[in-house]
C-alpha cells in the first residue's frame, strides 16, 4: 500500500520560488528541476522510511544535480512534504515549519 503524498502551501512556495531562479537563469531549467523533484518525491511513495530522521520527526532526501533537499514527515496515513529547500540555505528555516 502506498501513502498519499501531501506537500503543504510552503513547500509548494519554495517549488515555485526554485522553479522562477532556475527559469531566470536557462530556459526550460526550471522544468528540469521540478522533474529531479518529482523523482524524490516518487522514491518518497516507494520508500518512506528510506531516509534518515534528520530533526523531530522530519526525513530529508536529497534532489540529484540540484542543491535541494525535500523535506518530509511520514504518518500512518500519508507523506506531508514540509519543504523543498535550498542545501546552503539555515536549516532553521525548515526546521521552525516543523
Amino acid at each position: 500500500m502506498s501513502l498519499k503524498l501531501i506537500v503543504n502551501p510552503d513547500a509548494e512556495a519554495d517549488l515555485a520560488e526554485a522553479k522562477q531562479w532556475y527559469d531566470q537563469r536557462r530556459a526550460g531549467l526550471g522544468d528540469r528541476f521540478l522533474l529531479s523533484v518529482e523523482a524524490v518525491f516518487e522514491r518518497i511513495c516507494r520508500h518512506p522510511e528510506l531516509h534518515a530522521i534528520v530533526f523531530r520527526d522530519l526525513r530529508m532526501a536529497l534532489v540529484r544535480r540540484f542543491p535541494y533537499a525535500v523535506i518530509y514527515r511520514v504518518d500512518d496515513d500519508q507523506i506531508t512534504v514540509i519543504a523543498v529547500y535550498h542545501t546552503r540555505r539555515d536549516q532553521r528555516g525548515w526546521q521552525l515549519r516543523a
